[in-house]
């Protein structure tokens, strides 16, 4: 559920599945595949929202497949601790970023003068958004924790669309970059993944995607951004104070 409405799930199941005492790759790369089954039914779920945004997420969507494919090989050829080290950072910034965003889009909305949510961002703003999607991409192929706080917060800033839209576009970018990354994972790193453990991850993420995206799409957009800052600070504590 959190995954969908938010985008931090990682940060409750990574941190327990290491309390359990799984190593943090094999924690790492089970989590990743058992959570590719929430991802798909949370995206049904906004497919609404997803079908009105339709031409923006197939402009994103090689990005973040591309950049996934990327971040899953440097979990396998570099030190866990090299992502994990910034997460709280990363955490931080799309929190920011959430907080301001109604502000920042009021402004870019004022200046092109049409407050309509699909209006085109500037060729600035949307490489911003592209360069900045591939980036988030290969982070949450190698990592992910509050990889859809950071989308959200990255979409919120430099395009004037609507939070549920950008929220559907996050749940399929996401289960996109987890499902590359699954494989990635399955056809190099068979012994690292746990499949009981990826068992159980799918079917309560699956279940909670379903229910989760019911919870989401009837939010107001002020009690969705509200609860992202709730969930985001909560996760930060978390990682900064309790490992």
């Amino acid at each position: 559920m959190i995954n969908v409405v938010v985008g931090s799930g990682t940060l409750v199941t990574f941190p327990t599945l290491l309390l359990f005492g799984y190593p943090p790759i094999v924690a790492n790369i089970s989590n990743n595949i058992g959570l590719v089954g929430g991802g798909l039914s949370g995206s049904w779920g906004y497919r609404r929202e997803i079908a009105a945004n339709k031409r923006l997420l197939l402009r994103l969507l090689p990005l973040s497949v591309l950049g996934g494919l990327g971040g899953a090989f440097l979990l396998l050829i570099l030190p866990a601790e090299a992502f994990q080290a910034i997460v709280p950072v990363l955490i931080i910034i799309g929190l920011a970023m959430v907080a301001l965003a109604p502000r920042v889009q009021r402004a870019a909305a004022a200046k092109a003068g049409d407050t309509a949510p699909d209006a085109r961002p500037s060729r600035r703003r949307a490489l911003l958004l592209l360069a900045g999607i591939g980036v988030l991409g290969v982070y949450e192929g190698y990592f992910g924790a509050a990889q859809g706080i950071l989308i959200v917060g990255l979409m919120s800033m430099v395009t004037i669309e609507s939070l549920q839209r950008i929220n559907a576009i996050k749940n399929v970018l996401t289960t996109a970059v987890n499902g590359v990354a699954a494989v990635t994972f399955m056809l190099f790193a068979w012994d690292s993944i746990n499949w009981a453990l990826v068992l159980i991850i799918a079917v309560g993420a699956t279940l909670g995607g379903f229910l989760g995206a019911r919870v989401g799409r009837k939010l107001s957009p002020l009690a969705l951004r509200a609860t992202i800052l709730v969930i985001g600070t909560a996760a930060l504590i978390r990682i900064v104070f309790f490992g």
